[in-house]
């Protein structure tokens, strides 16, 4: 394995794990994708940060709570709420509107849209919902998928590598960057959801908002930790690129200023006396509100596939597809495949597509990159997420039992 390379201003050893509290006990092992967890069975362990990816699933289920967090940006953000001159924006992801109401006493399963973005109404956020994003996504990775088709199909050079890999989980991208180099040309150039509604938040939304881009600060809500050493990345500030070459004087910013975990949102809601069980619905204050059921899958293995396909099917032949529910890519197998059968007007033949969708990656993964590497994938489509069951089971998800307290005193 090679060794991570951080940029400057990108996080560094966010996850730690606190050796007076460790007890040797090997469970977080048995979690990590990239046996990043250092130590002998019965002494306390240390992580390898050049082989962490960031995606604290070794946190959540550590039973001891020795595993921590390193950053948390709760204190900043609660600063510029309390700034009149700044507009801050949340862009929660679709898996948080479930399970934040665990973490004030609503059912499992319980989907809070509503009093979520109530309760940040009343925190001060304008919504920016990242399913909004999701949805850009979509149409993103599903025309550059269509376009690497039909490049592949025609023999044109510089086609673009298949099968395409999905690029949406941050973990999954250090994986491909930091193990399989060589097969980054098949990842999707598509930016994430996260990082796409940062960059319209401080385009477009400028308009919206009639604010200074600069004046904006974006707080994205995520069920994965690994989203804040994702926002961090200096690449991601295309927003001061953009008004940089439209003659702004601003200072640097990024696309996404800082990322707040589900467990943090709670925290903050605390912190602000605002409790989310007794807080009235409320239905957003833009367009930015407004998104399609399609980009709400994102937050299950297998959801943007489901997506992504139902887009290329539309594209591809012209119609819907007879039922919008694509069930062979659901469910909780670590490796699940279809394939689609179409009619492609562009080409007037018709096309088959095989995809899989990959969930749990350190359990499997490497036989199907394997494949890839050897030439013989049967796949044109690969969707990869790095937690089991997807985002939904990220590392930034409520820990059942501990009401958030492992945060301690910020």
């Amino acid at each position: 394995m090679t060794a991570t390379t951080y940029q400057p201003g990108e996080i560094q050893g966010l996850i730690q794990i606190n050796a007076s509290k460790c007890k040797g006990c090997d469970a977080c092992k048995k979690f990590c994708p990239t046996n990043a967890i250092e130590g002998a069975s019965g002494a306390a362990h240390s992580i390898n940060q050049d082989k962490c990816l960031g995606c604290a699933q070794c946190l959540v289920n550590c039973p001891f709570s020795a595993i921590e967090e390193t950053h948390s940006a709760l204190e900043t953000v609660i600063k510029k709420l309390a700034d009149k001159n700044t507009t801050v924006v949340a862009i929660p992801a679709p898996s948080v509107r479930v399970a934040i109401g665990e973490e004030f006493g609503l059912g499992t399963g319980s989907l809070v849209t509503g009093k979520m973005y109530g309760a940040m109404n009343k925190a001060g956020f304008r919504i920016f919902d990242c399913n909004f994003a999701a949805d850009l996504t979509i149409m993103e990775e599903g025309s550059e998928f269509i376009h690497r088709l039909h490049a592949n199909v025609k023999g044109e050079p510089n086609a673009g590598a298949l099968p395409q890999f999905t690029s949406c989980c941050p973990g999954w991208v250090r994986y491909l960057e930091t193990n399989y180099p060589s097969l980054l040309p098949n990842l999707s150039t598509a930016k994430s959801p996260q990082q796409m509604a940062g960059a319209v938040a401080k385009t477009y939304g400028a308009k919206v908002y009639d604010m200074q881009p600069e004046k904006i600060f974006t707080v994205s809500v995520m069920p994965c930790t690994a989203k804040k050493v994702e926002a961090s990345r200096p690449e991601f500030n295309s927003a001061w690129k953009y008004h940089k070459e439209q003659g702004s004087s601003a200072a640097e910013y990024q696309d996404i200023d800082a990322v707040l975990t589900t467990r943090e949102l709670a925290q903050l809601f605390r912190l602000l006396d605002i409790d989310l069980a007794n807080t009235p619905e409320y239905q957003g204050d833009s367009l930015f509100s407004e998104y399609t059921g399609a980009g709400t899958i994102f937050g299950v293995t297998g959801g943007v596939m489901e997506a992504a396909l139902r887009t290329a099917y539309k594209v591809l032949t012209g119609t819907e597809m007879a039922k919008l529910e694509f069930e062979p890519v659901r469910g909780l197998e670590g490796v699940k495949e279809a394939s689609v059968t179409l009619f492609d007007t562009s080409l007037s033949q018709n096309v088959t597509v095989n995809v899989a969708v990959v969930h749990d990656m350190g359990n499997n993964i490497e036989p199907v990159l394997r494949d890839v590497m050897a030439g013989t994938s049967k796949y044109h489509f690969i969707e990869v997420m790095n937690c089991a069951g997807g985002c939904v089971n990220g590392g930034g998800q409520p820990i059942e039992g501990t009401g958030s307290s492992w945060l301690g005193n910020l």
